[in-house]
């Protein structure tokens, strides 16, 4: 084909490296094609194609989050947004991971046939047409593939005594780094800053007892080490894209069968 409209990079599976390798013959076709009018929109982590068209570079991108820290490593130069559904930029769009491609196929029948049909498409697919993000899904493993020792076993610690007050001048003293090169290294090393860090362990250990136990807002909250009700709640929504409350309602077994 000389031209077309728009040209949809569908999700890929397998060794990103490899994948990319076996497609290779198909990204100055994609070039071309963008630099002649047409849009372009990855699937999931059909992302990882995309962006080694070099298309995406200073551009935002979303993808599957359980790739997002290995396409981090391999584009840098790529602004990567977990949490988000959908990205559109100078024509160029991408979505998040797996169903989230629905999400975007629905955006782009709204702009090429029309909000009508969208919403007819999203009725009858059953699709939530309104769906912006991907955070209540994110599961958080901390970055460890690196090669730190200091600040891997800083992470260990973090996870280990989550439920405690942790400072960062705690933790540089701990491992014999001065702060501002603690949190400089900590920051390069897991994609987080260590408040950031110790942020998405506690709540990430709230998500699971919300999930299986019959413990409260208050009593969950204080198992994983806040104290202030306003805070927690907060940092819970900003991570999570849903109040504590209506994550448990969401995603807890008893709650749902209510």
């Amino acid at each position: 084909m000389d031209k077309t409209d728009l040209v949809i990079i569908p999700a890929v599976h397998g060794d990103m490296k490899n994948v990319i390798k076996a497609n290779q013959s198909f990204i100055p076709w994609i070039i071309k094609q963008y630099k002649s009018g047409a849009e372009v929109a990855s699937l999931c982590i059909g992302a990882f194609i995309l962006a080694t068209t070099g298309l995406l570079k200073g551009k935002h991108c979303a993808t599957h989050w359980l790739a997002s820290e290995e396409f981090r490593i391999m584009f840098p130069d790529v602004k990567l947004v977990d949490d988000k559904i959908i990205t559109e930029e100078h024509g160029i769009y991408t979505s998040g991971g797996a169903y989230s491609s629905l999400n975007l196929i629905l955006y782009l029948v709204e702009k090429y046939a029309g909000r009508e049909m969208a919403i007819l498409s999203s009725k009858i697919f059953e699709i939530d047409i309104e769906r912006s993000s991907q955070s209540p899904f994110i599961i958080f493993k901390g970055q460890k593939d690196h090669n730190d020792d200091p600040i891997r076993k800083s992470q260990e610690f973090i996870e280990n005594n989550f439920q405690n007050k942790i400072t960062v001048d705690q933790l540089a003293e701990m491992f014999c780094v001065g702060r501002r090169n603690f949190e400089r290294r900590f920051k390069k090393a897991t994609g987080n800053t260590v408040v950031e860090y110790i942020q998405r362990v506690k709540i990430e250990a709230a998500k699971k007892s919300f999930e299986s136990s019959r413990k409260n807002i208050n009593e969950v909250m204080f198992d994983v080490g806040y104290m202030d009700t306003k805070a927690f709640r907060m940092v819970f929504k900003k991570i999570t894209n849903l109040s504590p409350l209506e994550y448990k309602n969401k995603y807890n077994k008893e709650a749902v069968m209510v």
